[in-house]
């Protein structure tokens, strides 16, 4: 996928609430539900409103940590990128847009077998980009879009200490990766349309470590995710002519690392950040064969950093808030434009009468414009300063 532009927004989960212990020494526990606003992950190659590159949705693994037997907890984030080109090497394309919007489903479920293990079941899109434009580029490309859907799950295994416990996580995800191509190529003297789609799967694995004391709603967990290399066969299409042609395509997507806390500050606050590094200079090209004929779309990034902090409070005991600041350091390395993304987010949460919670969380990104460097000259493009834009609902029920 060329700078396939877009960004991602997606919101996160934390609840509290207030106790009285029987020395009347006030506690905070836990309470999976209220929700933060946290930022996510993001995508392409328009600066992020979330991780950078093309970053979108993570699995749910907080789950592991909620209370009850049985839980169900289910979100969907719409985002709308908002990316626009400042100048184009196609005097059309200039200051027209090219990101298109996207949804994020992000699906969990976690039995607890017993006190000391949990295993959870989970569904999101970790990874896409989509880049639609409305005329052909300098490259020949109308529409290019790909996403992966991973299906995932993950255990963890509960340790008492003398204050708190320690939660060992360890899982596999399945993740199947589907890349889009729409627009022409020359033949001979002319310009043929041109279509094909190259699929692929790979399995890659998740592990971390966890601290947590939940009479104060602290907890802090480092967790890493695994890379995956992807590689695929297909036909191409040129339907003017009725011709097909083989093609084939490989890349990598990237492992990342996330570190995260909270705690408990007060009856009825909590306050949380996280850092994630994510490795983002493994995806130094896309690599495509067409009837024989190589080509490639070139990033080079260098890996991406997302720093998020927030607070959260319990208004009363069914109504909650949080707001939750964000960075994220663009990727661009002077092939696209992935630049440097500022989020804030906010969000509400209500308790209902059947022990369910349900959230909607709102998130802005304001997204640095960019200037290509590296294309060759007269073919490098730059974007605007934007401001993109994500909403969230969110239910979670315990059995």
């Amino acid at each position: 996928m060329s700078s396939a532009p877009e960004s991602s927004l997606i919101l996160g989960r934390h609840m509290i609430a207030v106790r009285r212990s029987s020395t009347g020494r006030t506690q905070l526990k836990t309470n999976t539900g209220i929700f933060v606003a946290a930022l996510a992950s993001a995508l392409a190659t328009a600066s992020t409103a979330g991780a950078g590159g093309f970053s979108r949705g993570t699995a749910n693994t907080d789950i592991l940590f909620q209370d009850g037997m049985v839980n169900l907890d289910n979100s969907v984030a719409f985002v709308n990128p908002n990316r626009k080109y400042d100048t184009n090497p196609v005097p059309a394309l200039n200051g027209s847009g090219f990101s298109e919007s996207y949804i994020v489903p992000n699906l969990a479920a976690k039995y607890s077998i017993n006190d000391n293990l949990s295993c959870a079941f989970t569904y999101t899109t970790p990874f896409g980009g989509d880049s639609k434009l409305d005329v052909l580029d300098s490259r020949g490309k109308l529409e290019e879009k790909f996403r992966t859907d991973e299906y995932g799950a993950t255990c963890a295994v509960f340790m008492p200490m003398e204050t708190g416990r320690i939660a060992v996580l360890g899982g596999v995800f399945y993740e199947q990766f589907k890349y889009e191509f729409d627009g022409a190529t020359r033949l001979g003297p002319m310009i043929a349309p041109l279509n094909f789609d190259v699929k692929s799967h790979e399995w890659g694995w998740r592990a971390g470590i966890a601290y947590e004391i939940p009479e104060y709603a602290f907890r802090t967990q480092l967790l890493y995710r695994s890379g995956t290399d992807h590689s695929g066969n297909s036909t191409a299409h040129l339907p003017t002519f009725g011709m097909t042609l083989p093609v084939s395509g490989e890349g990598s997507l990237p492992q990342s690392l996330e570190l995260k806390a909270q705690t408990g500050v007060a009856p009825g606050w909590l306050v949380f950040g996280s850092v994630k590094w994510t490795d983002w200079s493994a995806l130094d090209r896309l690599d495509l064969t067409l009837g024989g004929r190589p080509f490639s779309n070139i990033y080079e990034w260098r890996d991406g950093w997302t720093f998020t902090a927030g607070v959260g409070h319990e208004f009363t005991d069914r109504i909650s808030g949080a707001l939750t600041l964000a960075y994220d350091r663009g990727v661009s390395t002077g092939w696209d434009y992935y630049g440097d993304s500022y989020i804030v987010g906010v969000t509400a949460g209500v308790k209902d009468d059947w022990g369910g919670k349900l959230s909607a969380s709102f998130a802005a990104a304001f997204q640095e414009g960019v200037q290509e460097t590296k294309n060759a000259p007269g073919l490098n493009a730059s974007t605007k300063d934007s401001i993109g834009t994500a909403v969230q609902v969110r239910y979670d029920l315990p059995f």
